[in-house]
């Protein structure tokens, strides 16, 4: 997902983005391990999007929204 469209989520729906990106995570890993893993690179895009996805938790947790 791009970051404009991880914007318009919620923090309820990062959160649950976020669990299934780590679930993915989990799984690449063990294919990894196993010597199954055909694209290496996945990894890191997820880990990169679950990056992201902590960075605008973190936002909209610290900071009081205007909105309300």
């Amino acid at each position: 997902m791009k970051i404009k469209e991880l914007r318009e989520l919620s923090v309820e729906e990062l959160g649950a983005r976020k669990r299934e990106l780590r679930q993915e995570m989990l799984n690449l890993r063990v294919q990894q391990q196993i010597g199954q893993l055909e694209n290496p690179a996945r990894l890191r895009v997820l880990r990169r999007e679950v990056a992201r996805i902590e960075t605008l938790i973190t936002q909209r947790t610290q900071t009081p929204s205007k909105a309300a």
